[in-house]
C-alpha cells in the first residue's frame, strides 16, 4: 500500500468523451455541418494558442477565425493598467478586483461584433477573451489549464498573458497570474461554466481531450458528495530534503524535492475519470462552482468561494533549514495587498531526528530594532545573522505540533518533514533571513525586511511560546477504542485540527466545516458513508484527503495491521456554531 500519485475520481455518468485533437476536430466539424454557424472557444491564460490553432482552428474549411487577444489592450498598454497592482516588488502586488471585459477597449469590441453579426461564413472566436467579444454563440468551448502547469510553462519560457517577458524572472510571472490573471480569468469562467458545450483538458501538449459541458457538471455534482484527493505535485527548493522522494516512489533523479502540494485547491489539480477518459481540471474549479455543498453553508458565508484550508509538505530530511520568515497580521495584508485575511499555520512533525528542530519566535528582551538592525547587515552580505542570540531553537520529535500565528517569527530546522497546515493566502510569506543561500536560479532569494519589521511581534517571546505554541494537546473523547484530541491550532487562528487514534474504526463529524485530512500514522485507512452514499475510499499513509460538508458525518476504518493504532489529523474551520 503505497502513496497514490495519481488519484482520480470515477465519474459515474455516461459521458461524450473526445481523446485527441483529430477527434476533436472531427466533432467540431461536424457542429458546423449541422448548422452551428458561431462556436467561441474561450481559452485561460497560458493555453498553447499555437497548438489550438495547429492542430484544431487552421483544419477548418469555410470559417472566419477571430483571435480575442489581438482585440485587447497591446501588452505595453495593459501593463501600464496594472502596474498598481504589479507594484515594484518582485514577490507581490495587490489582488486585482477587474474583469477581463475591462481590458478589451469598449468601442473596437462593439465594432468587431456589428461586423461578426453580418458575417456570411461561420465564425470561431478563440483565446482568452473569446467570450467577451462573441458572449452568446451556437456554441460555447472552454480550454482549460491548471496553475501549476502554467508555472512549468513559465519556467520553459512563456510570457504572460499579453506581455513580452518571456525572459522575466519567473518569481514575477508568478505574481503576475497571481494577483491578475487567474483572478479575471477565474471571474469569467465562473459566470460561462453553465453554459458551456465542451470542456478542453489542455494541460498535456499535443494531447487534448474534451467531455461534454453537461457530464462536467456532472461530475461537479458528485465530487462534492464523497471524499476526494486532489493530483499532488512536488517541487524541487534549495533546503529541499530525501524523504519524500523514497517514501512517494518520486523520481530518484532528482536531486531534492523540498514541497509537496498535496491540499492546496488553488494550485492542486482533480483527475475525473470518464469511463477511461480522464480529463484533468483546476481542483479551484469545484470551489467556485459548488462552494455551499463543498464548503458548507457557514464556510461559505464567512469566505466566499475561497478555499480556506492549506496542506502542503516541506521535507529537510537531508537539506537545510527553511527560510526565517513571518506572516502578516490580518490589518496589514488588507491594506497593502487586498486580501481578507492572512496565512496563520501550523506545524505537525511527520518525521524526525534527532538534530530536528524548530525556530520559533523570538528570545526574552529582544527588541525590535535591534533585530532588525541585525537583519539588515545580513541582508547586504559578507555577515552572518546570529541567529542563536535572537531566535528560539525547539527540538521537535514525530507527531508534535506547533502553532505558528501571524507575527511570530519561525523557520523549520534540518532533517525533518513537515506538514504544514495553514489559512490559505499561502504567496504571503515574508522572509528574514535565508542562511546565506542562493536561490535554485543562483540568484539570491528575496528577503522582504520592511514588511517583517511591521509585522514581527516581539511579544511572542520564549515564555509566550512555550505557553502557546508548542504542543497545545487536549484530549476530547476516549474510550476503550478510540481518542480524539485536540491539537491546534492557536486561539487566534481559524483552523481547528483534531487527532484522531483508533485500531478498528471511528466515527467523525464534519463541524459544518468541510474537512481536510492526513493519515498520519498507520498504512492505510478507508473513509466510508454511513448511509452508503459514496463507495469506500481507500487512503494511504502521508496522503491528504478532503470531505466536503455536505456529508456532515463519515466512519474512518483502519485497514492495515489491527493490533496497532492509526492515527488521522482533521482540519476545519472552527466557531462556527
Amino acid at each position: 500500500m503505497t502513496y497514490n500519485l495519481q488519484p482520480e475520481i470515477k465519474v459515474n455518468h455516461a459521458a461524450q468523451t473526445w481523446n485527441s485533437y483529430e477527434e476533436i476536430l472531427e466533432e467540431l466539424k461536424q457542429q458546423l455541418d449541422d448548422g452551428k454557424k458561431t462556436i467561441t472557444l474561450e481559452c485561460y491564460p497560458g493555453v498553447y494558442l499555437s497548438e489550438l490553432e495547429e492542430h484544431l482552428l487552421n483544419q477548418l474549411t469555410d470559417v472566419r477565425l477571430v483571435k480575442a487577444d489581438d482585440f485587447a489592450y497591446d501588452a505595453e498598454t495593459l501593463t501600464k493598467k496594472i502596474a498598481a497592482n504589479m507594484t515594484d516588488d518582485r514577490v507581490f502586488g495587490i489582488m486585482s478586483h477587474a474583469t477581463l471585459d475591462d481590458f478589451y477597449p469598449d468601442y473596437e469590441v462593439k465594432q468587431l461584433q456589428k461586423e461578426l453579426a453580418k458575417e456570411k461564413k461561420a465564425v470561431v472566436v478563440y483565446g482568452t477573451g473569446a467570450a467577451i467579444l462573441q458572449p452568446q454563440p451556437d456554441l460555447l468551448c472552454y480550454a482549460d489549464l491548471t496553475r501549476w502547469e502554467i508555472q512549468k510553462r513559465h519556467r520553459a519560457g512563456m510570457p504572460n498573458w499579453k506581455a513580452t517577458n518571456e525572459q522575466e524572472d519567473n518569481l514575477k510571472k508568478v505574481k503576475r497570474g497571481f494577483f491578475f490573471e487567474w483572478r479575471v480569468a477565474d471571474r469569467l469562467k465562473q459566470s460561462i461554466t453553465d453554459q458551456i458545450d465542451y470542456l478542453i483538458d489542455t494541460n498535456v501538449p499535443e494531447q487534448a481531450k474534451m467531455v461534454d459541458g453537461t457530464s462536467y457538471r456532472v461530475a461537479l455534482d458528485q465530487i462534492v458528495e464523497q471524499p476526494f484527493r486532489l493530483v499532488p505535485y512536488f517541487d524541487a527548493s534549495v533546503w529541499g530534503g530525501q524523504w519524500m522522494k523514497k517514501q512517494f516512489n518520486l523520481d530518484p533523479n532528482q536531486e531534492n524535492f523540498g514541497w509537496a502540494f498535496d491540499g492546496v485547491p488553488e494550485e492542486n489539480s482533480l483527475c475525473l475519470n470518464f469511463s477511461g477518459t480522464k480529463i484533468e481540471i483546476p481542483a479551484i474549479n469545484v470551489v467556485h462552482q459548488r462552494p455551499i455543498a463543498l464548503l458548507g453553508k457557514k464556510v461559505q458565508a464567512r469566505f466566499g468561494n475561497e478555499f480556506p484550508i492549506r496542506f502542503d509538505y516541506l521535507d529537510t530530511v537531508g537539506g537545510g533549514n527553511l527560510s526565517l520568515q513571518v506572516h502578516p497580521r490580518v490589518d496589514y495584508i488588507q491594506d497593502k495587498f487586498g486580501m481578507p485575511y492572512t496565512q496563520n499555520e501550523s506545524y505537525y512533525i511527520l518525521q524526525a531526528s534527532e538534530k530536528s528542530t524548530i525556530y520559533l519566535g523570538v528570545k526574552e528582551g529582544v527588541e525590535k530594532a535591534e533585530l532588525f538592525e541585525e537583519l539588515r547587515k545580513a541582508e547586504k552580505g559578507d555577515y552572518r545573522f546570529p541567529d542563536e542570540k535572537y531566535i528560539n531553537c525547539f527540538p521537535v520529535k514525530k507527531h508534535d505540533h506547533y502553532s505558528i500565528p501571524a507575527g511570530t517569527i519561525h523557520c523549520g530546522g534540518p532533517d525533518t518533514v513537515v506538514l504544514e497546515i495553514s489559512q490559505t493566502p499561502y504567496i504571503f510569506t515574508f522572509k528574514l533571513w535565508d542562511w546565506e543561500r542562493l536561490g535554485l536560479d543562483g540568484v539570491p532569494r528575496p528577503v522582504h525586511l520592511a514588511h517583517g519589521e511591521e509585522n514581527v511581534n516581539t511579544d511572542f517571546d520564549t515564555a509566550w511560546v512555550k505557553e502557546n505554541l508548542i504542543n497545545p494537546f487536549e484530549t476530547l473523547q476516549e474510550d476503550n477504542e478510540s481518542r480524539v484530541e485536540k491539537t491546534g491550532l492557536h486561539e487566534l487562528e481559524f483552523i481547528e485540527t483534531h487527532r484522531h487514534w483508533f485500531k478498528k474504526e471511528v466515527n467523525v463529524q464534519v463541524h459544518q466545516s468541510v474537512n481536510m485530512l492526513n493519515l498520519v500514522e498507520g498504512e492505510a485507512i478507508t473513509v466510508e458513508s454511513l448511509d452508503d452514499s459514496f463507495e469506500p475510499f481507500e487512503i494511504h499513509y502521508g496522503e491528504t484527503f478532503i470531505v466536503p460538508e455536505a456529508i456532515k458525518e463519515y466512519k474512518l476504518v483502519n485497514q492495515g495491521d489491527p493490533t496497532k493504532e492509526v492515527a488521522v489529523l482533521q482540519a476545519f474551520v472552527r466557531n462556527l456554531s
